[in-house]
């Protein structure tokens, strides 16, 4: 194992110590007397700059310092003249672990987000992409400690499923079938011989496997990947992506709303202590209103409006879209972000859906035509979250499942539920990427995710 401190560690030890770094040069400079590289281990967001004395150093030994090389250096922290670092690191010693030749892509300049997406084994040594999987896993941890202490048990649901929780047909169809010679009976396909003797998918939500667990311990949470054949291709869209999805038994909507909302600002505290480097080199870079942005979450009341309010107030407001707002119609993503953003400016929880355009699952009002869902509209980003308080009465659950043409065999399962020891439960589906995206200012979901995989494209 190589010995060595991390440059988080460094820059905060006094001016004297003799310390060992490693890490990859950003930027490397030489002059007659004296050679400079800003190293950065991935630690945190500041580079350290090393300072190479030529008298001590050959010219041979300096000619690996260059951008995206990979050196250890031993020596002394000392105060820094310079006005972008209060300290540096004065090398006695190097060594270059991993050389790089002149192809190196990543060269000191300004880089597209666009090209830095064609290399995303790369892309992780930039500041933006380093300070974004930092934030992604303090924002990892920040969802597993507000359940733990909330009394949640963190459950794992199968990823694939031989059910289409959502109902929209954007399944991938997992098979061991060859599909180059797939079998036939009967003009259809022969699942009989296949893996699983039936269609298999991979789960598109963890709910429904999450209800039985929540059912019968109370409180559960799954944190996972979800999949979506969705030909969308959106700066929001990915095929791949990961979901928060709570359930909790003795939950209606309104408990399921104030839980949503204790969570959000949870998430964004814990962000903000954890990360303030990133969040101020977000506020830098790419959006200049982030800390703003946590500041209107973590001090405000969010919104609560119905969906028929939510209609009215759009086809009031005076404003164009695209697409015309009606009511039994769902909100494109350009009405979510109008709400959140330009009529209250802040998140808003838009209730009582159109039975209609919401999947089998959620609980028939008193009125018969709206259900009890919930959507968490924010600014920017639009849609955050989706949730409900589920049927759990039996009879009203096999009407809605008819409706919608569900199978009932394939649902039976879930249908037994609501015969032996129904409860009143609910439930939400955080994406936990767009809320990413939410938190650091980045457009584009596939710069929160190490490797996207989106419509036609394998990054």
């Amino acid at each position: 194992m190589i010995l060595r401190e991390p440059v988080e560690s460094v820059v905060r030890r006094e001016v004297g110590c003799t310390v060992t770094v490693c890490g990859w040069i950003r930027t490397a400079r030489l002059s007659r007397t004296v050679a400079f590289a800003a190293i950065n281990d991935g630690s945190c967001a500041q580079n350290l700059q090393v300072v190479f004395d030529r008298e001590r150093f050959t010219d041979d030994s300096l000619s690996g310092l260059l951008t995206g090389a990979c050196i250890k250096v031993l020596g002394e922290i000392v105060s820094s003249p310079g006005q972008e670092q209060a300290k540096e690191l004065h090398a006695t010693s190097l060594e270059i672990i991993g050389p790089v030749d002149d192809a190196y892509p990543l060269q000191k300049k300004r880089h597209s987000l666009e090209f830095l997406r064609s290399m995303t084994h790369l892309r992780p040594r930039t500041n933006t992409f380093a300070s974004v999987f930092r934030v992604r896993h303090h924002l990892c941890l920040a969802i597993h400690r507000f359940f733990d202490d909330d009394g949640f048990y963190y459950i794992q649901p199968p990823l694939i499923t031989s059910s289409d929780c959502e109902g929209a047909g954007e399944t991938f169809q997992v098979t061991a079938l060859p599909l180059t010679q797939v079998p036939l009976k009967d003009g259809a396909v022969d699942f009989s011989r296949d893996f699983f003797r039936m269609p298999a998918f991979l789960s598109v939500s963890a709910q429904l496997e999450a209800e039985p667990l929540a059912l019968a311990l109370g409180k559960v949470y799954t944190f996972g990947p979800t999949f979506r054949a969705d030909p969308s291709d959106t700066r929001t869209h990915v095929a791949e992506f990961w979901m928060i999805e709570p359930e909790m038994a003795f939950f209606d909507l309104e408990d399921t709303m104030n839980l949503i909302e204790r969570f959000m600002k949870h998430c964004v505290r814990y962000v903000a202590e954890r990360c303030p480097d990133e969040v101020a080199f977000f506020q830098k870079h790419y959006e200049p209103g982030l800390t703003e942005r946590y500041r209107t979450i973590l001090e405000s009341e969010f919104e609560r409006i119905t969906y028929t309010e939510a209609v009215e107030t759009l086809a009031s407001s005076g404003a164009r879209f695209e697409t015309v707002p009606r009511w039994g119609e769902d909100f494109s993503s350009e009405h979510q972000r109008y709400l959140a953003g330009e009529v209250f400016g802040k998140p808003v929880f838009v209730t009582d859906f159109p039975a209609s355009i919401k999947p089998f699952y959620m609980r028939v009002n008193a009125d018969g035509t709206t259900v009890a869902g919930v959507d968490l509209f924010a600014p920017v980003v639009g849609e955050l979250v989706g949730g409900s308080q589920r049927e759990e009465r039996l009879a009203h659950l096999g009407r809605r499942a008819q409706e919608a043409g569900i199978d009932m065999e394939t649902y039976r399962w879930y249908l037994e539920l609501r015969r032996w020891g129904s409860a009143p439960h609910s439930g939400f589906g955080l994406g936990f990427d767009r809320m990413l995206m939410y938190l650091t200012g980045m457009e584009n979901i596939r710069d929160v995710i190490p490797y996207p995989r989106a419509f036609g494209k394998m990054y």
